[in-house]
Formats: C-alpha cells, structure tokens, sequence
C-alpha cells in the first residue's frame, strides 16, 4: 500500500488525471516503473492508523496488507488492487511520467521539500474508474 502525501486530480490532455509524486527511493517508485498502474484509495478516518502504518513502513521489509488487516479489492480496469473498504478508490493507467527538476523549483521549495536531495517523480495516471462507497461522505474526514 502505497502511502503518498502530495497528489492533485485535474483535467490534462482531455483526460481525468490523478497525479502522484513519488521518490525514487521508495519501494512503490520501482512497482510504478514496472506496472504503468496505479490505485489512489481514499481512507475512511477509521483506517488513518493503517495509513500511518503503512506511510511509515517499505513494502521491501514487510506485507502491509497483513500487518494492518487490510483486505485486497481487485480493481475493475487495472492489474493493481484497491484497498476494500476505503471510501473511494481510484483506478489509473500511468499516460505520462516526468522527473522534478531541481533547478526549476523556487529555493524555499527544495529547501523544504527536498533538505536530502531525492527528488519526485511525478505519474499523471488516467483515471479509468472512480469507485466510492454509498455512504462515502459520511466516512471521510470534513
């Protein structure tokens, strides 16, 4: 389970588009570059101590899925799972990729952001289905 911090849904190409930065230096950077698919699982506040779990733990030195209690929903259009239970999910096919460039960013910005370097890779994922629970907003954090 991929735990991301900085992502934004827009309008690119003509395409719904999800993007996801994501360090080279983590274990999901690999699992991107080798499946061109993504599924971005909004939690239900009842699920925010997996996500701590999970945001804190690499997929290299343990299964999330059963640490956590997670159970696997598998997608409709994607080969990567969803996460059941999760409010809202949705499911992406990676269309475009590009590297953060560091002398792009404004200084306060790489000082912030990237104190050690280990600069993003943005995946604009299409989004080919967004999945929500009926009683989605009663689960989500106001």
């Amino acid at each position: 389970a991929m735990t991301i911090g900085w992502g934004t849904v827009g309008v690119i190409w003509g395409k719904p588009i999800f993007c996801v930065l994501v360090r080279p230096s983590r274990y999901s950077y690999r699992l991107l570059e080798e499946g061109q698919a993504f599924t971005v699982c909004v939690p239900s506040e009842a699920q925010y101590d997996a996500v701590d779990f999970c945001g804190t733990r690499s997929g290299r030195e343990c299964d999330k899925f059963r640490e956590c209690g997670l159970q696997v929903l598998p997608s409709l259009r994607v080969a990567v799972p969803g996460i059941a239970g999760c409010p809202v999910i949705y499911e992406c096919r990676v269309v475009h990729r590009s590297d953060v460039v560091p002398e792009h960013l404004v200084q306060e910005v790489r000082d912030s952001a990237y104190p050690k370097g280990d600069f993003h890779r943005v995946y604009f994922g299409e989004i080919l289905v967004v999945r929500a629970l009926p009683n989605a907003g009663d689960l989500l954090h106001p």
